[in-house]
């Protein structure tokens, strides 16, 4: 058990680098204006979120439903409904990240800077705290 959960520790902290870092890089696509850049843009993009934050996802998520069911780790406690709550959010936000790439890889991106700037620091933050401080100190 302490491998799965090591592992899923280790999944989640990538997922999180991609969450955090993906709209950092669409502030600086958002900003791009020459085609060179634009074209890097859109590998790095499509490189971190279909070859580091999609399968740190699911990795993430299957070790957690691991340690959850078989292992009954939370099972029936208030910690975990409200933990499993916040990852399927991050799981919206996710996919979400992926529409706008797929906007960025068609050219058709409809947002600036600053809401990619919000972007990257507002939703993930408040989920990552969260959830480390419901399975940390299990307030309920």
């Amino acid at each position: 058990m302490l491998w799965i959960k090591a592992f899923h520790i280790i999944f989640v902290v990538t997922w999180f680098a991609g969450l955090f870092y993906l709209p950092r890089l669409f502030v600086y696509h958002a900003m791009a204006t020459d085609a060179v850049s634009i074209e890097r843009f859109k590998v790095m993009e499509r490189r971190l979120f279909a070859g580091i934050m999609t399968p740190s996802a699911i990795l993430a998520v299957v070790l957690g439903l691991i340690l959850y069911l078989h292992h009954g780790i939370g099972r029936g406690s208030g910690w975990m409904h409200a933990k499993l709550a916040l990852v399927a959010i991050l799981i919206v936000h996710h996919a979400y990240l992926g529409v706008l790439l797929r906007a960025f890889a068609h050219d058709r991106n409809r947002h600036g800077h600053v809401f990619y700037r919000w972007l990257n620091e507002i939703p993930a933050a408040p989920i990552l705290f969260g959830a480390v401080i419901l399975v940390v100190v299990k307030p309920f």
